[in-house]
């Protein structure tokens, strides 16, 4: 047997066992994919991970194409035997995609920020051993398409506009509806009579996502993208020397984060210090505030204790620092909210303030250069 023979026979071989695990191993694509990034992907500006993220996308929408030719061709179809391989491509491509977006939003520090995605991970997996028949699996695929798409969108438009607002999320989100119904017309041509059957459910679902995600900006869920919080802390003082930021701090126990926010004691008329450092693309500037506020235990509430506001330059990878002052605070729990102008929230540092008679003595800390 030739060796081209041999890897035929091969192949036929693998075609059951890919038809009868395809649902798991999807699934398993999936996780590859979410992880595949990680090691990979620089900062959003960088041209080339604006083209990895790009060609994931173009793989996964190829994918659904041949995947919708090969069904609507059937078993005379070139593409039928290949089937169960496609399925597997589009989950590889859209968690590669999924797994990036993911490092980008877990570059700011507000958890909130990341866990639209590890439920859209579950929803996946659900979806990938729930949905057996072929008109579910192409809504299914089609949605989650539109989702990455309309995400990147929100990353890559800023970008090029060197500006955020909501402007700057309505083009996103106008540019991501025009490239996806581009993409609809193709699958129609593809095979009309097997998609018309799906075209309702498709477009209810991508409407559904549309304003969900709408949803999620308006109401401030969703973060200022592609700003993000690169760093943040609370300290009793804070300096620029050189090009560094230099800190001073009270050691805290090891444990303390882990159960509360930092305690920072104070002599009476001393002042503490929040810092951030944002990360914005290149040539992008933005304005952002420190809204200061303190908890009222009397009234149950946030009470407004000022807002410092001061702009930030895009293009330093370790985000651009600054740093808002807070003389003589009340005892209490305290929250400092690093927004934009709009409201957005980027970050949030948390801490408590208690006044002692003799502080313990700072530790000097060099923070990111």
């Amino acid at each position: 047997m030739t060796p081209f023979a041999q890897i035929y026979a091969a192949g036929r071989g693998l075609r059951p066992a890919l038809e009868r695990y395809k649902h798991h191993l999807s699934a398993a694509s999936m996780v590859i994919g979410f992880g595949f990034d990680n090691v990979l992907l620089g900062p959003v500006d960088i041209p080339s991970t604006q083209l990895i993220i790009a060609a994931y996308l173009a793989a996964a929408a190829a994918a659904i194409g041949l995947l919708h030719q090969a069904e609507t061709a059937g078993e005379t179809g070139v593409l039928y035997r290949w089937r169960n391989l496609f399925p597997m491509a589009i989950q590889f491509a859209l968690g590669s995609v999924w797994s990036g977006l993911l490092v980008f939003y877990s570059r700011s520090a507000v958890i909130a920020a990341s866990w639209p995605f590890l439920l859209l991970l579950l929803a996946i997996f659900i979806g990938n051993e729930v949905l057996r028949r072929y008109v579910a699996q192409l809504v299914f695929s089609t949605i989650l398409l539109f989702f990455a798409v309309f995400s990147y969108a929100i990353f890559l438009v800023p970008i090029y506009v060197h500006a955020i607002g909501t402007w700057v999320f309505m083009l996103s989100g106008a540019l991501a509806v025009l490239a996806f119904v581009a993409f609809l017309y193709a699958l129609a041509a593809i095979g009309p009579a097997a998609f018309a059957p799906a075209r309702l459910k498709i477009m209810s679902g991508t409407a559904a996502v549309f304003a969900l995600i709408n949803l999620f900006y308006f109401v401030n869920i969703l973060p200022p993208l592609p700003l993000a919080l690169a760093d943040s802390g609370v300290y009793h003082a804070v300096k620029k020397v050189g090009d560094s930021y230099v800190a001073t701090a009270e050691g805290q126990n090891w444990y303390r984060n882990l159960i509360g926010d930092p305690v920072v004691h104070l002599k009476a008329g001393e002042a503490v210090y929040a810092y951030s450092s944002v990360f914005a693309p290149i040539r992008l500037s933005a304005r952002i505030s420190h809204r200061w506020e303190w908890y009222s235990e009397k009234s149950g509430r946030w009470l407004p204790r000022g807002t410092i506001s001061f702009t930030v330059n895009g293009g330093r990878n370790g985000g651009y620092r600054g740093y808002t002052i807070k003389h003589d605070p009340a005892d209490g729990d305290w929250r400092v909210d690093i927004e934009t102008r709009g409201g957005n929230l980027i970050g949030r540092i948390r801490f408590r303030v208690e006044h002692v008679d003799a502080a313990e003595a700072p530790v000097l800390h060099t923070l990111a250069p």
